[in-house]
């Protein structure tokens, strides 16, 4: 299971016109919202990406701005972890369990999955939080990173996961933000 003293999330490529036109986009950039604020109320570490942004374009307003102390990692490669800046934020963590999410799913979020899964983490991607241009790539996606043996979840399951117990100031902050 998670746990939030184990757990880092990784936002991947939530960029300009791509977000906008990936499938379902509307609802991933919400639920890519609620788990940035809903893991940060619980106290876990956000490494977040950006694939080529002055090509693609910023990372959407809504996450960025859940984001306001952090500056993304520029990448050029599809993995993440094919970025040494990325590899060295993510040791820094001392974290093994990646929470993974963004766009797309067959592309930099499943290279990512394979590579951290090779180098010895446990990966488990947000279902509700990732997504292709068409929906057959996006479901393509995911199948082959559950072959290679990552874990599927979603932001609420996720989230009261790793939160464990129903009380207090945490339990009540992520229940409001995920009703």
């Amino acid at each position: 299971m998670l746990t939030k003293e184990e757990t880092v999330l990784v936002l991947i490529d939530i960029q300009g016109k791509l977000a906008e036109i990936v499938h379902d986009s509307e609802f991933v950039i919400s639920n890519l919202a609620k788990v940035t604020e809903g893991v940060q109320i619980l106290g876990l570490p956000v490494l977040w990406l950006e694939q080529y942004p002055k090509g693609l374009g910023p990372t959407v307003e809504k996450i960025a701005q859940t984001l306001p102390n952090q500056k993304p990692i520029e990448k050029i490669t599809f993995s993440a972890y094919d970025t040494p800046e990325f590899v060295e934020r993510l040791e820094a963590t001392k974290r093994k369990k990646v929470l993974l999410a963004g766009i797309e799913t067959h592309i930099c979020v499943y290279q990512t999955a394979a590579h951290l899964i090779q180098n010895g983490y446990e990966v488990e991607v947000l279902a509700d939080c990732v997504s292709s241009r068409t929906s057959k790539s996006h479901e393509i996606g995911l199948q082959k990173m559950m072959q290679l043996g990552v874990k599927v979840t979603t932001v609420e399951m996720a989230l009261f996961e790793m939160l464990q117990v129903a009380k207090g100031d945490q339990f009540k902050a992520i229940s409001k933000l995920v009703k």
